[in-house]
């Protein structure tokens, strides 16, 4: 048996196709129920960006000092296409272009290393290196301001930091909260100079000193009770006051505190942003999906948490939203399912209205929930999402996959004007026509699946595209081939 007289043995064996399509069916409204719901696919750019902060530092110094360290250093690495920098006050940005299908996970990892064996030749003030991927999913999914009737600037933004977004990042999918304006929260220590030079005290000593205090690191292994445990070294102060009375060593056995000879406060950083929204002023806050997730989704969770945040302070603090790209999600997702479901229904009259037969139009109509149905399923299995890629290729091949179904239920009702029974014409229609209709779908799988297999960024916006035409194409010529002349075999009827 091939794939061509298939039909015949579907029409004698009827239970096997309606077990597979059933079973292909509930798979496929399983996994459409489950699938993510994105704006743009998950895609990797071949790009890696090395972001290095020195706070403090000016511009030229970063430049020479730390931009072109790192450059030098990636430059060697095979596959590099383009290097472009930025130097600006405290931070240095080198983005490492690499060639079209170069593996950004393998690229990631040789940036990396060779940072890690330039790191001893940066300059002492830098935090820690950060390398990383770009990534479309690490784009906001929305903004929103902040206002409160009972808090400062400074409290609201420590509201943001320490309870909005922690509340949010527990919303499942939810990858990054990240505030925007208002001030941080830090520990000032303002040295006096006068008293500094009375007691023959340097900035350098007082930052020593304090550097020592804030300390938490690896200090060995050591044998306890007769077993072996790690053992940390933590100096960190509990409170400001507890660091200005930190202990300065000078010369002559002498000892000083570092409240002799500076204000330590328990503060907020300098206000560098203002925004005001409906008159009021407020800080605001981004939120992004983590990858794989759903733009709808999360945003609901994150709205619901907020309304929670909102009840349990009274109405004291609003939420307003400023920007959000989930309204034209949900817009283009409505739009391409009813696209869908009117394409059906056109398919449907169109057939009627040539084969005049309502028993012939039911079975060609049936292929058309049987074939996109069970493709949820096939890309549900490929990690694919409805994002507007598949949407839109749902959308383009719509009429398409009635096509092989009306190919076959044409050719039977044309043999039944012969004067043959229904299950007759059925098995010899089928056999008739099944090359033509094998023929007819492979050329549209030419078509797109070499669009689905396209190099580069533009083929892992395709890949959604070709190979979510490709399941649902060859799933409707299953349909065209096993189901549609058993149906039209048991169900239509000879007119003579």
């Amino acid at each position: 048996m091939n794939f061509q007289n298939i039909s015949a043995w579907c029409i004698r064996n009827p239970v096997v196709p309606i077990v597979i399509f059933l079973g292909l069916t509930l798979a496929g409204l399983v996994s459409f129920m489950q699938m993510k719901v994105q704006d743009n696919p998950d895609i990797e750019f071949p790009v890696v960006i090395v972001q290095i902060s020195q706070p403090g530092a000016a511009p030229t110094e970063i430049e020479n000092q730390i931009t072109q360290r790192v450059e030098s250093a990636v430059r060697s690495i095979a596959g590099v296409d383009t290097l472009t920098s930025t130097a600006s006050e405290g931070s240095s940005q080198t983005q490492v272009q690499f060639k079209i299908g170069q593996d950004i996970n393998a690229a990631v990892n040789e940036v990396k290393n060779q940072v890690d064996q330039i790191r001893s030749d940066l300059p002492e003030g830098i935090l820690e290196p950060q390398v990383f991927k770009v990534e479309t999913s690490s784009n906001p999914i929305a903004y929103f301001a902040v206002a409160a009737d009972d808090m400062t600037i400074e409290q609201l933004s420590w509201y943001i930091d320490d309870t909005i977004a922690k509340r949010l990042l527990t919303v499942p999918g939810m990858a990054e909260v990240s505030r925007s304006g208002g001030v941080s929260r830090e520990i000032a220590v303002t040295l006096d100079p006068a008293k500094m030079n009375a007691l023959g005290v340097t900035a350098s000593q007082v930052n020593a000193a304090l550097r020592q205090v804030n300390i938490n690191a690896a200090g060995g292994k050591t044998e306890v009770a007769g077993s072996r445990q790690s053992v940390r070294v933590l100096g960190n102060a509990q409170s400001a006051y507890d660091l200005s009375q930190t202990q300065i060593t000078l010369g002559g056995n002498r000892r000083i505190r570092v409240a002799d000879v500076a204000d330590v406060r328990d503060s907020y950083s300098e206000l560098t942003s203002y925004a005001k929204f409906n008159g009021k002023q407020v800080v605001t806050f981004s939120m992004s999906r983590a990858r794989g997730e759903s733009d709808v989704s999360v945003y609901e969770g994150a709205l619901e948490e907020m309304a929670k945040l909102e009840k349990e302070q009274g109405g004291k603090i609003h939420f307003e939203l400023l920007f959000t790209s989930v309204g034209y999600t949900k817009d283009q997702y409505r739009s391409s399912m009813n696209a869908m479901v009117e394409g059906a229904v056109l398919a449907v009259i169109v057939v009627f209205f040539f084969l005049r037969d309502w028993r012939a139009t039911i079975v060609s109509a049936i292929a058309i929930p049987l074939s996109p149905i069970p493709t949820f399923w096939v890309l549900d299995l490929m990690g694919f999402t409805l994002n507007q890629m598949s949407l839109l290729a749902l959308g383009l091949v719509a009429g398409v996959l009635v096509d092989d179904a009306i190919v076959e239920i044409e050719n039977i009702v044309r043999h039944m004007r012969m004067g043959k029974s229904a299950y007759q014409a059925s098995i010899d229609a089928a056999d008739e026509i099944g090359l033509a209709v094998v023929a007819t779908t492979f050329s549209i799988v030419a078509v797109f699946f070499p669009v689905a297999l396209m190099p580069g960024v533009s083929g892992q916006f395709f890949k959604n595209f070709g190979f979510t035409v490709v399941a649902a194409v060859l799933l409707s010529l299953a349909v065209a081939r096993m189901i549609t002349p058993m149906v039209a075999a048991y169900f239509l009827k000879a007119h003579g």
